[in-house]
């Protein structure tokens, strides 16, 4: 079988290793990769730290991930070699129940198979992006445009899709007031592309210093949620509240913040999932409380798309492998996301350095 470097924590709380791990041969439906970028996402450092039980050790984490195709299964018609490509958060699915078929394979009824941490249909566990390439089943990996570069373009494949989806279903658009909570990884791609939808967005959070930032990225105002009265002038304010924050919030505080019919969706996945909320804080407008998990296989498609028409990518901090547990050690300081540059990882002799 062919084999790749790879960066993996051998246990919860071990330092990373450099190691070899073997992909799977080529089949008839497969395309293999060769990884040039993999961003960091929290969500990494969640199985990393075994936060919600169940992670597979050793771990390689990853799934943020773009690269070029190097060769692909006798049956693959949408890729050849030399292609540009990625692949998010998803490997596998069991392609025949409803949300399968109609597209939202991450609502798979059996559970999709994640790209690391998990049991794939022949029984093998899923190895992530902190690699030199992977091999993945031809329906989920997605093309990425000639006008996005590879590295801004890699945490698309998990946070884009991830804001991009609730987007698109509350129909965000001119004359909708959209609230982004959180300016991190997520947010900041929330910003940018509800803003090129065409919506009014507002970004709350509680670092001031990103204000700019978020003017630039086409917020209309910045809102510290510290400042009692600046929230209290928001009262009622909002159609859609996209909340990227993986901490507890106020729910009620929040909630008070949307109009007659308006949603708060919640796309970031905290440490601690529980969440307790007042009955009449949706019972005064007819509110609603909703999840989003990532996005499906043809609407992260067409994230990239619309990304690649009005030239949007993450702001990413570029960084060798040996930096990757700096990186994990400081993942709520990055302005906006790290992103390994992958073919460092040939250059690494021994284990990157503990943080």
């Amino acid at each position: 079988m062919p084999s790749t470097l790879a960066l993996s924590l051998p246990a919860k709380g071990a330092p990373f290793t450099l190691t070899t791990i073997e992909r799977r041969p080529l089949r008839a439906n497969d395309v293999r990769i060769d990884i040039r970028f993999s961003g960091i996402c929290h969500t990494d450092l969640h199985f990393g730290q075994d936060d919600w039980g169940g992670t597979f050790f050793p771990l390689v984490p990853g799934h943020e991930i773009t690269g070029v195709v190097s060769e692909v299964g006798g049956a693959v018609t949408e890729f050849a070699p030399g292609d540009r490509a990625g692949v998010g958060c998803m490997v596998n699915s069991c392609g025949k129940c409803a949300p399968c078929r109609s597209g939202d394979e991450q609502y798979c009824t059996e559970g999709f198979v994640k790209t690391y941490s998990a049991r794939d249909h022949d029984g093998t566990v899923t190895l992530g992006g902190y690699s030199q390439s992977i091999t993945v089943s031809e329906h989920f990996v997605l093309r990425i445009p000639d006008a996005l570069e590879l590295d801004g373009a890699a945490p698309l494949l998990c946070a884009g899709a991830t804001v991009y989806s609730p987007l698109r279903r509350w129909q965000a658009g001119p004359g909708m007031r959209v609230g982004v909570l959180g300016m991190g990884g997520l947010g900041h791609l929330g910003v940018k592309i509800a803003a090129a939808m065409g919506a009014e967005v507002t970004l709350l959070g509680r670092s001031p210093d990103k204000k700019d930032d978020a003017l630039s990225f086409g917020a209309a105002r910045f809102v510290d949620t510290r400042d009692s009265e600046q929230l209290a002038g928001l009262a009622g304010h909002f159609d859609l509240l996209i909340n990227t924050v993986p901490a507890q919030i106020d729910m009620d505080a929040h909630l008070g913040l949307l109009g007659i019919d308006g949603t708060l969706v919640h796309v970031g996945a905290p440490g601690d999932p529980t969440a307790s909320y007042n009955v009449f804080s949706l019972l005064g407008a007819r509110r609603s409380i909703a999840g989003s998990s990532i996005g499906g296989i043809r609407e992260t498609q067409d994230m990239l798309d619309f990304c690649a028409r009005h030239h949007i990518t993450s702001e990413i901090e570029k960084i060798p492998a040996d930096r990757v547990s700096e990186a994990w050690a400081n993942l709520s300081g990055v302005r906006y996301r790290y992103v390994i540059d992958v073919a460092t990882l040939g250059t690494l002799h021994t284990s990157p350095p503990a943080f």
